[in-house]
């Protein structure tokens, strides 16, 4: 794993939806703005597949879907992870859970909620599913853009053992989580 990136964890219980998204948006504006992020998403409980809409959402504004999958925050606790500088969940289910502890960097990762509601339980049939992931899908986008600008105004200095400047990055996240 590349250890020049500040790299991020979105979290929700099954990773089929608003984990995906989030990872999505997170790595297009990354990439589009030139900063040096990396994304990833995971599951307490992954479902085993990305929801459809969700990849319909991140398909229909340019992004390659191809490599999203379903996945166990597991894969992000062992000596091979990436060094996570910010776990964000994005479901209430997954801000309730004990998240376990998270191996590869110098310093344990900040942790904050980001909640949004769950797109996939949109009532009205597909039209209503498919405006609920695109209006989640511009909502999650919104904040990744802000998680970036915070990232860039501190210079990428996110594993920081600093005490003070640990708190101070904890409340811009948690700041970005109420905006």
């Amino acid at each position: 794993m590349n250890n020049d990136f500040v790299h991020v964890l979105i979290l929700c219980t099954h990773n089929s939806a608003r984990s995906v998204l989030a990872e999505g948006m997170l790595n297009h504006w990354a990439q589009r703005l030139g900063r040096p992020v990396r994304a990833h998403s995971a599951g307490s409980a992954p479902g085993g597949r990305v929801n459809p809409f969700a990849l319909q959402a991140l398909s229909g504004v340019g992004i390659a879907t191809s490599g999203f999958r379903s996945k166990s925050w597991d894969e992000f606790t062992g000596a091979g992870a990436p060094p996570l500088s910010v776990v964000i969940t994005v479901c209430d289910s997954a801000a309730a859970e004990a998240c376990p502890v998270f191996f590869g960097g110098a310093t344990q990762p900040i942790k904050t909620h980001w909640g949004y509601p769950d797109p996939s339980n949109a009532e009205g049939g597909d039209d209503a599913k498919r405006r609920a992931f695109e209006l989640t899908r511009q909502a999650i986008g919104y904040r990744m853009l802000q998680l970036l600008e915070l990232l860039h105004s501190l210079g990428g200095a996110c594993g920081v053992a600093d005490p003070a400047a640990r708190a101070e990055l904890q409340r811009a996240l948690d700041l970005i989580g109420r905006s």
